[in-house]
Order: structure tokens, then C-alpha cells, then sequence
């Protein structure tokens, strides 16, 4: 089986624990007005590998990743999911942890078919990193385009599957920075058993260049970056929202 790839990271750091090898896939139905990959979001482009590719790519360098693994990123990997879910599994047969760093915007929760699929995936899957945009429907549409719906159901399709569970969300001065939305979310994953970390990235600017090199306008030219202090605050008041549901205080981190 072969699946389109943008590219390959032998030393990732960011996206899992430990060094991980990273694989970016391509295509993704979103458009987050952030969004710092649009290079990887058409379908049907990038290099056609297949997973024994993958896997052999990885192992020349195997022992760097004792203490990390695999993981499918993008783009959005669940476009490909027989391939990604190839992949996983034939990384499991070997030992190699698996993460799944995915927006979930194509999870179908009242698809019998796809649910099959998905389940087949979450068993060779160690850890899915979720990037929850926007709490609110109506803003998350504004900000990706597409419903928040799939992503939440995926979520709690998630914890009823005791899958090990990290969220990401990037805090932008105007969209997502504010007090009461952040409250929200930490209200939402509060409800989370499989809630294992936290992060709360600070909007940045870098991908602007590649709006530029291929002729796109950067939609947020005019919003300025957020600091790492500011993205401090937000993170406490994601876990006040946690901790107003738990009563504990939940132990993890920011970037």
C-alpha cells in the first residue's frame, strides 16, 4: 500500500515523547487561518511511499528513538487512513511506539464502516496528540472552516477507548485568546478520563514565508504574535476549567 508523504523528519522533538521519526502526510480538508503547513494541504501530491519505506527510513537510524517512536502527522493523517493504519501496525509488530498527531475533523461517529476502521487503527495506536482549535462551534468554523463537531465526538470516541490522550491549542490574540473560551475547553477536557497533557502553543508568524513562496495571502497578516507569559495565563485557565471538573489539579505542561 502507498500513501502520499510531504515529508520525512528523522529528529523530532515536538511531537510526542522522546525523539520521534515524523512523518508529515499529505492533504488536509482544513483551513486554519494559523495554519503554518498549506504546502501539505493539497491531496494527491507529495511522494508516493510505501510503509516498508517508511519503516526501513526509520530504522537506519532505530536506536535515537529508544525513548520516542513513530509519528503520523501532517496534513491531516486520517485522510489516509488504510495507509496510516498499514503503517502503525507494521511499526508495533516491531516495537516502535506510535502517535497520531491529528485534528480529528474526519472522524464519523455515525458511520458503523468508518468506526471499524477507526478501531483498527486505535489498537496498533500508543497516543493520539489532538489539536482542538476552537471550543465554540460557530468561531471554529470561522477559524477552520469546518465544524468542531467530529473533533469533539473523536475526543470522547478517544476516552471511551482509554486511548492515552495529549491536546494541543494554539492561543491567538483575537480568536482563541479569551478568558471565557479557554475556560471552556478546560471544562471539555476536564470530562476526559484519558487526558494525559496539556499544551498551549502561543500564535507565531513564521509560516507567513511560506504563504508568500507559493502566492497565498496570509490571513492573519495584521494579529500579532503571543508571548510566552501570555500563554502561561492561558494554559492556567485551562486547567482552572479542568480543575473545576476534576477538583484536582491536573499535572502537565505548555510550549
Amino acid at each position: 500500500m502507498k500513501g502520499y508523504i510531504h515529508s520525512l523528519e528523522s529528529f523530532g522533538t515536538v511531537d510526542g515523547p522522546g525523539v520521534r521519526y515524523v512523518v508529515f502526510f499529505q492533504g488536509c480538508p482544513m483551513r486554519c487561518l494559523y495554519c503554518h503547513n498549506p504546502d501539505t494541504w493539497k491531496p494527491g501530491e507529495g511522494t508516493l511511499m510505501d510503509t516498508e519505506e517508511i519503516i526501513a527510513s526509520m530504522d537506519r537510524n532505530r536506536a535515537f528513538y529508544a525513548t520516542g517512536g513513530l509519528t503520523a502527522t501532517g496534513g491531516e493523517p486520517l485522510l489516509q487512513l488504510p495507509f496510516l493504519t498499514e503503517l502503525f501496525e507494521k511499526a508495533k509488530a516491531q516495537g516502535i511506539h506510535t502517535c497520531l498527531d491529528t485534528s480529528g475533523v474526519t472522524f464519523r461517529a455515525d458511520s458503523p464502516d468508518y468506526l471499524k476502521k477507526a478501531e483498527r487503527l486505535l489498537k496498533a495506536t500508543d497516543l493520539v496528540m489532538l489539536d482542538l482549535k476552537h471550543i465554540r462551534e460557530d468561531e471554529h468554523k470561522s477559524l477552520t472552516g469546518h465544524s468542531n463537531k467530529n473533533i469533539l465526538d473523536f475526543a470522547r470516541y478517544l476516552d471511551s477507548h482509554r486511548v492515552p490522550l495529549w491536546v494541543r491549542h494554539v492561543a491567538v490574540p483575537g480568536i482563541t485568546f479569551d478568558r471565557d473560551s479557554l475556560f471552556s475547553l478546560g471544562i471539555f477536557l476536564g470530562s476526559l478520563k484519558n487526558l494525559k497533557a496539556v499544551e498551549v502553543l502561543p500564535y507565531h508568524s513564521m509560516g507567513k514565508v511560506k504563504y508568500d513562496n507559493l502566492g497565498l495571502q496570509y490571513p492573519l497578516c495584521d494579529t500579532r504574535q503571543l508571548t510566552k507569559e501570555e500563554a502561561r495565563t492561558a494554559y492556567e485557565i485551562i486547567l482552572d476549567g479542568i480543575e473545576n471538573v476534576t477538583h484536582t489539579r491536573f499535572l502537565s505542561h505548555y510550549t
